[in-house]
């Protein structure tokens, strides 16, 4: 099979190949899915540049998330899936093959049933992204009648939170950072959506609930936001945060205001949730999507032979919305 790997650590024009490997089998309990479209994801980047530490296997083929064709199974899971259309989570999550080959090989829970009228661009989109999102919305119980801020609202995460909140019958704000973010947000069905660069967050935000505030926050850079956050938080609210925005691994929490306020932090990386909290999480993807809730932005897509610079566009920060990789010859 056609598969991209990299040996070694660092930067991606200089370690990531493209080239034949042997093509996998299916064990006890796995699937192999036949990949159409590879989706990549920060933790990706991390993975391949050293961010991470070292290597844990000799040959990695990156890439958690995908969309593809199940096209074998393994000893005990049901050959009627054979040929069903499939999108893939956390693929290379403690395994050394992910979703950029023309082949993978996992669990069969790795791998969810995919509508016939949704797109392998829209399947590979979902994966990290929109388990990230719900965990961070629905962790501290349901969001009909609530009031919800989302930082980086068109953000590939941001976006997802904004979709399912609304979907759940939350009231959205988000934040953004210009213009065009603004017209992205609105399109995703935020109620409010706030400029940082010209809008005071806490003033609008306090404004939009009569003074109320919000009783979840999604974080995306908890050590920048974190005062702007308590402003925002109602008594008993929730700050998920799911990213670091700098190389700073420390936030100060401040205890006695947080004490007070019976403020919760929640601090999120979705390949270290519970089994049960991602499969709540994908019967309401599932859904979602079935009732049109739910669309991915995709800011750009390249061949398999061109995914160094897939890796390097998302490195750089410079694509609005998912990145893909098309896996099968055109």
């Amino acid at each position: 099979m056609k598969a991209a790997y990299y040996d070694r650590l660092g930067a991606a024009s200089e370690v990531l190949v493209v080239g034949e490997l042997e093509t996998p089998k299916p064990g006890p309990g796995e699937v192999r899915v036949r990949v159409a479209v590879s989706g990549l994801n920060p933790t990706d980047i991390k993975g391949r540049n050293g961010f991470r530490g070292a290597m844990a296997f000799q040959r990695v083929i990156p890439h958690q998330d995908g969309a593809g064709v199940i096209d074998a199974v393994g000893e005990g899971v049901a050959a009627s899936r054979v040929g069903e259309r499939v999108w893939i989570f956390e693929a290379q999550s403690g395994r050394a093959f992910g979703t950029a080959a023309e082949f993978v090989v996992l669990p069969a829970r790795n791998v969810v049933h995919l509508a016939d009228d949704v797109t392998f661009e829209t399947g590979a989109s979902l994966g990290i992204a929109a388990l990230t999102a719900h965990y961070c919305l629905f962790a501290d119980g349901e969001l009909n009648g609530r009031r919800v801020l989302v930082h980086g609202g068109a953000g590939v995460v941001g976006e997802a939170a904004i979709q399912l909140a609304k979907w759940a019958g939350a009231w959205v704000a988000t934040t953004v950072r210009n213009a065009d973010d603004v017209a992205i947000a609105k399109t995703r069905g935020a109620d409010l959506v706030i400029n940082m660069r010209d809008q005071d967050v806490v003033s609008v935000i306090k404004a939009a609930t009569d003074g109320a505030g919000v009783e979840r926050i999604v974080e995306v850079d908890l050590i920048a936001n974190l005062e702007m956050d308590m402003a925002c938080l109602t008594k008993g609210g929730t700050i998920s945060c799911y990213a670091a925005g700098s190389s700073k691994d420390e936030v100060s929490i401040p205890l006695l205001k947080s004490m007070g306020n019976c403020s919760v932090f929640r601090f999120v990386l979705i390949y270290n949730v519970s089994d049960e909290a991602k499969q709540f999480a994908i019967r309401d993807v599932t859904a979602c999507l079935a009732q049109g809730g739910y669309v991915a932005s995709i800011g750009l897509v390249l061949p398999l032979e061109r995914i160094a610079e897939a890796h390097d566009a998302l490195d750089a920060r410079r694509i609005k919305g998912k990145i893909l990789v098309n896996v099968q010859p055109e």
